[in-house]
């Protein structure tokens, strides 16, 4: 899948000047977007990237650049994809919120209602707003689970139902990583009996012309660029809080996801729905995607949602000093992230958006979101991860600079507002 009539949105607009191998276009208006991004690859090491932003449902910056795969030299192309991980949960949180306006769920029913075998081991008091809200208590598979694991959905099901929450679920906020997609997949498949791949491709993907996927199909790997994954940064509250705790059930995530590290770039892996961590995606496939999301629920004659349903999407649901898994200051919606921690705790330990802005960062840096105070949508990918838990200097930069194209001022508080 492509994204359709792309650029017969561009007329009138300028051409991006070749610059440290970037290519691309960029509005006039967004010139510092595009000298942000050149020096991402000049002076923070981006190896491959790209970066998309529209306006009231409209591109206003398409920009590309460097290297996709550093072992054969292949260029960054205008199409080129990668895994986005924790991005993907923004694609699957649309998801749930079309099946809320439709009458097929409800976020304040118990998750037990539509999963019954889910209520065991203490989670019959579960609902699917405490899940999308990362309240849930179950952050994580705390029996371990086997080799590949992350490759076999119905795996993960079964092995979550099987768990105990480790907090009484709906008291504390902890960020769950892989374990919501599993929760929102399932919910999703004993709604419409149809993955969350499937839905999203029928439903958002397909009709928006977003190049975004849940489970890539065999003929789309050729443009997949390979992941660089980052250092583990010592000096992060996370891995403080590992190296000071071994008792932390934190410990589990690092366990969990050791196998899916070394096999992040597999064609197994990639073809695999993960639905919280496993989305493969362009940065304008994330652009459009929050495009609807970013004005009225529709663009270009689609409608994802009717008006009414952005409030659930952009509301805070949750809010904590210290979430219990990323250990630093989160702010969730209904299954979006908003905000998160400050400049001041350094690189990989921040998320800075728009007062009423709401999407969802990947491991590394990636990210998506909506903004509709801005009607701006934006999404940043690249090949090369940062550390930490939320972005760098890099996707951060590139927000920044947006907010100041469009007359957005950063305050103390930490987001920008105009």
């Amino acid at each position: 899948m492509h994204d359709t009539n792309y650029k017969s949105c561009w007329e009138g607009r300028s051409v991006n000047e070749a610059q440290n191998g970037v290519q691309g276009i960029c509005a006039p208006e967004f010139a510092q977007v595009a000298a942000v991004f050149a020096r991402n690859f000049s002076e923070h090491g981006e190896i491959g990237a790209a970066v998309a932003i529209h306006v009231d449902g409209k591109p206003v910056v398409d920009l590309w650049g460097g290297i996709a795969d550093a072992e054969s030299g292949r260029p960054w192309k205008e199409d080129t994809m990668v895994v986005v991980f924790s991005a993907t949960k923004g694609m699957v949180a649309t998801c749930m919120h079309m099946l809320a306006e439709r009458g097929l769920l409800d976020f304040d029913e118990a998750v037990a209602t539509y999963w019954p075998e889910f209520a065991a081991h203490g989670k019959e008091s579960i609902t699917v707003a405490m899940a999308l809200s990362h309240q849930a208590g179950v952050p994580v598979w705390r029996k371990p689970l086997p080799p590949f694991a992350f490759h076999d959905f119905d795996l993960l099901a079964d092995r979550l139902v099987a768990e105990t929450p480790a907090w009484e679920p709906g008291t504390a906020q902890g960020y769950h990583p892989v374990t919501l997609g599993v929760i929102e997949g399932e919910l999703i498949r004993r709604i419409t009996g149809r993955t969350a791949g499937t839905f999203l491709r029928e439903e958002v993907a397909r009709p928006l012309g977003a190049d975004i996927w849940i489970g890539l199909p065999k003929e789309e790997e050729p443009r997949v660029a390979p992941l660089y994954l980052g250092e583990r940064d010592p000096s992060s509250p996370m891995m403080q809080k590992l190296l000071s705790d071994p008792d932390w059930y934190g410990w589990n995530f690092i366990n969990n996801v050791g196998g899916d590290r070394e096999n992040v770039n597999s064609r197994e892996r990639r073809a695999a729905e993960i639905p919280a961590a496993g989305g493969v995606a362009t940065a304008r496939g994330l652009a459009r995607l929050y495009a609807p999301l970013s004005r009225d629920g529709s663009v270009d004659d689609v409608r994802l949602v009717r008006p009414q349903s952005l409030h659930a999407m952009r509301a805070i649901r949750s809010a904590s000093d210290c979430d219990h898994m990323l250990r630093i200051p989160t702010t969730f919606t209904l299954g979006f992230s908003k905000t998160w921690g400050s400049r001041r705790l350094g690189p990989g330990q921040y998320v800075i958006l728009g007062q009423n802005a709401f999407g969802t960062p990947g491991m590394g840096g990636s990210i998506g979101f909506a903004d509709t105070d801005a009607r701006m949508s934006f999404g940043y990918v690249m090949n090369r991860h940062g550390s930490g838990v939320g972005l760098n200097e890099r996707g951060q930069g590139l927000i920044d600079a947006a907010y100041r194209s469009l007359g957005f001022t950063s305050d103390r508080p930490g987001f920008w507002v105009r």
